[in-house]
């Protein structure tokens, strides 16, 4: 038997859809967020009605509770897709626009594995990871290093590098570029591999994946619940098991507090 929805239903099913599109607003800092919220986990026919809506967005919904309220992403060529060459192109940094693509990716890639570094991590819901501009900076500089020698390796064997994962294709630009450079008002330049990542982390923070918690470390981030839940999405992408494989994430006390391994200093 086919359900019937109200005019009243698909209003509020595409009301918790764009709640969702607001990365910053919460549940708990609005009743009627929450409600909705309440009303999906409670309601079968509601839950399905919303997914249809942000279906017909070109959205899928990937969670919703009250803590992260309802989190959203978009599938291929949605109008909300946020393309990494755009991303990229919009940064500014002179290099070819598919290595450009590579390597704000790479970035953002070290900050999720930064931000989760265990299995664990993800599968707690109340873990919180903390991430900064030099460690990020710091492990795919570390990470570039030991593909580095990944490659060598595969050279003096007669392997083809085309055959690697693409990581081992995009080392040699991150690592040829500058850490820090300030611009002439004192500013960190935007083309310099800490630029970079300060942009990849402020993005991430308005998307209300991270939250700014200092100044240190040329600005430190907590995550956010609605970060973890794209992250357990990421990880099951190839590349991000490739960086972890790595083993350039170490874990520093039991409180997670983390940093890259090849740094003393963070």
């Amino acid at each position: 038997m086919a359900l019937s929805h109200s005019s009243v239903d698909a209003e509020a099913a595409a009301r918790l859809v764009a709640f969702g599109m607001r990365p910053k607003q919460l549940p708990a800092r609005d009743v009627v967020y929450g409600d909705l919220v309440r009303r999906y986990g409670e309601d079968n026919a509601f839950k399905a009605l919303t997914h249809a809506v942000a279906a017909g967005l070109g959205l899928m919904v990937l969670e919703v509770n009250q803590q992260a309220g309802a989190v959203l992403a978009a599938t291929d060529e949605s109008v909300f897709e946020i393309k990494m060459d755009s991303y990229a192109r919009q940064a500014k940094i002179r290099e070819r626009r598919e290595t450009e693509k590579v390597l704000h990716g790479l970035i953002h890639l070290a900050t999720a594995a930064l931000g989760y570094p265990r299995p664990d991590d993800l599968a707690n819901d109340t873990y919180i990871g903390r991430v900064s501009v030099e460690q990020v900076d710091a492990m795919v500089r570390e990470a570039a290093r030991m593909l580095d020698e990944r490659a060598a390796a595969a050279e003096a064997n007669n392997d083809p590098l085309a055959d690697a994962p693409e990581l081992e294709q995009a080392w040699r630009a991150y690592a040829r570029r500058p850490a820090a450079a300030a611009t002439k008002d004192g500013r960190l330049a935007a083309d310099t591999t800490r630029g970079m990542v300060s942009r990849a982390l402020r993005f991430l923070a308005d998307q209300g994946f991270l939250v700014p918690v200092s100044d240190e470390q040329g600005g430190t981030y907590r995550t956010t619940p609605r970060y973890q839940i794209q992250v357990r999405e990421l990880a099951a992408d190839a590349a991000f098991d490739d960086l972890l494989a790595l083993d350039v994430v170490a874990v520093a006390n039991a409180g997670g507090t983390l940093r890259a391994a090849s740094s003393d200093t963070l």
